[in-house]
């Protein structure tokens, strides 16, 4: 049925391709229009306005996006959207099952475990953020070879799969936390190392996403159109941003910090099955012809390597290496920005007030926005300025960023500091688009495409676990306020009659409220933007060879 309506739509895949992303994208509107706030048609409204800006910056996205004939069929082009719209929207659901984390901290970080500090601290989302993101980081090594050998369709297969069944068990411990259910005591005791175990999991069956989808993807486009990829790459990862932050606040505010876990682990067995059905690893296995890619495969007909002989070959080219190493400082930047801003307008809001501004209030929307602008500008220019260069744009991003970090050194006290990390996390989304969802095609070849994302986007997590473990000695810690209590009461109660009920939420006192304490935050980028848009300079000409026999 589905294969007859795109029949019928000749010539408008990417309105087909829009109006299914925003069909999706306004089911939060409807389901929790009215709720905690108006009634009725102005409670709905006041929940779609926000999508409805997205919308409108999406369409124009889309309708811009740069067409250049190669020859592609009508066909080819209509199957090709069928391929990459499910792929790239579990993608986008996988980051909703990743960064649910810091979501769920706005309940954890206001649970009180015995010595009166948090459940999940400062200290202990660093620390758990590390592990996962280290374990992604790692996982190149088993994940990108596995890619290369079994294709696209089986890595976000078994990603997807994986990140479900992860997210599902963490939300099962959450649950049993909440509701005092078996094993609780356990949870309580053992919280920070058990999710570090259970998000470290789902850390490892993420990684396969990004490799699966730029696999996936390699033999379906021309190097001419990737700066286009590099667009939709950026739409994708802005989108899971969307759906992690302004659909996890909707469903942690209406439904509770479990259902975080649980929704997004619904969701993505729901796209496993789309999956299975419609995405093929390359037009042959779609019943069309394979054509010239032009990348670093192309001439290549040979037998496939062994992978320690393709991991030696990219490790040895200083082109790889040199992106991989511009990623790592993407990856510390980024989050940086996306996981600590929420947190640190949350614990300073006595003092800033940040918490009722357009920006926090609508903080995944804007991101979303700011991501889809900073990939489809970077996309555009890669293809139509540089002649499909990638490491010109990422320069100038990159300047972007250290501006914007130096600028976040003198407002960050002031309501600037919400827009000024929205610009910054438009440049980071749109070098990321560039290098790990297009650059990595480019300069691995589709043959070995999985083992370079691998390096490439392993390394961006790597630059994600220096930026936990740094931000998590650096950064001040939260402390609860004592309740009042008799000596009599803390003797016979226990340190949980000194604090508040232990699994209630507590007011944050102490280091943690004052800003002055979080100079460290904007001070700790800035380096990081200097190395990324100097090593951008080093591979400027940049451009894939075709194989040599």
């Amino acid at each position: 049925m589905f294969d007859r309506i795109i029949a019928k739509t000749r010539g408008t895949h990417r309105a087909l391709s829009l109006l299914i992303i925003l069909a999706i994208m306004a089911v939060p509107s409807l389901a929790f229009a009215g709720k905690g706030g108006e009634t009725g048609l102005l409670g709905w409204l006041n929940e779609f306005a926000p999508i409805a800006i997205l919308v409108a910056v999406v369409a124009f996205v889309l309708a811009r996006l740069p067409k250049i004939d190669l020859g592609h069929s009508n066909e080819f082009m209509k199957r090709r959207v069928l391929n990459w719209l499910p792929l790239g929207l579990t993608y986008a659901f996988l980051y909703m099952g990743r960064y649910n984390l810091t979501v769920a901290k706005k309940t954890f970080g206001t649970m009180q475990a015995s010595d009166c500090s948090a459940l999940m601290g400062n200290d202990d989302f660093g620390y758990i953020f590390m592990v996962g993101t280290v374990v992604y980081g790692c996982s190149f090594l088993i994940n990108g070879p596995l890619t290369d050998r079994f294709g696209g369709k089986f890595s976000i297969l078994v990603g997807a799969g994986g990140a479900a069944i992860a997210n599902l068990i963490m939300g099962l411990a959450t649950y049993t936390l909440l509701h005092n259910g078996p094993g609780a005591d356990f949870v309580f005791d053992n919280f920070t190392p058990l999710f570090m175990v259970l998000y470290g999991l789902n850390m490892y069956f993420q990684s396969f996403g990004a490799v699966a989808i730029v696999k996936t993807n390699a033999p379906w486009f021309h190097v001419r159109e990737r700066g286009v990829f590099g667009a939709i790459f950026g739409i994708l990862i802005s989108l899971g941003i969307y759906f992690a932050f302004d659909w996890g606040g909707l469903i942690l505010k209406n439904f509770g910090v479990e259902w975080v876990f649980f929704v997004p682990a619904i969701i993505l067995a729901i796209f496993w099955l789309l999956d299975v059905k419609f995405v093929f690893n390359s037009p042959k296995d779609a019943g069309l012809e394979d054509f010239d890619t032009e990348d670093a495969s192309s001439g290549d007909e040979g037998p496939r390597l062994p992978a320690l002989q393709v991991f030696k070959m990219m490790l040895s080219n200083p082109i790889i290496i040199t992106i991989a190493a511009i990623e790592f400082c993407s990856g510390f930047l980024r989050q940086a920005i996306m996981q600590w801003y929420p947190i640190f307008a949350k614990q300073t809001n006595e003092e800033l007030g940040l918490l009722g501004g357009f920006v926090n209030s609508h903080w995944g929307l804007l991101l979303c926005c700011a991501g889809i602008l900073g990939g489809v500008v970077a996309g555009i220019i890669s293809d139509r300025v540089f002649h499909s260069r990638r490491a010109p744009v990422a320069f100038f991003l990159y300047v972007c960023m250290l501006l914007g970090a130096v600028g976040l050194i003198f407002v960050y006290e002031t309501s600037l500091v919400g827009w000024l990390v929205i610009f910054m996390s438009m440049a980071v989304i749109g070098v990321h688009g560039m290098l790990s969802g297009t650059a990595s095609m480019d300069f691995g070849g589709r043959k070995n495409v999985g083992i370079a994302v691998g390096i490439i986007d392993g390394f961006v997590y790597l630059g994600t676990g220096a930026m936990s473990l740094t931000y998590g000695l650096l950064l001040p810690k939260e402390q609860f306020a004592k309740a009042t209590a008799s000596a009599a009461d803390s003797l016979s109660n226990g340190a949980a009659a000194v604090c508040s009920a232990v699994s209630g939420p507590g007011k944050i006192i102490g280091p943690a409220t004052d800003p002055d304490n979080w100079i460290s935050w904007p001070l700790a980028m800035v380096p990081m933007a200097i190395i990324g848009a100097f090593l951008a300079t080093k591979v400027w000409h940049a451009m894939p060879k075709k194989h040599s026999s």
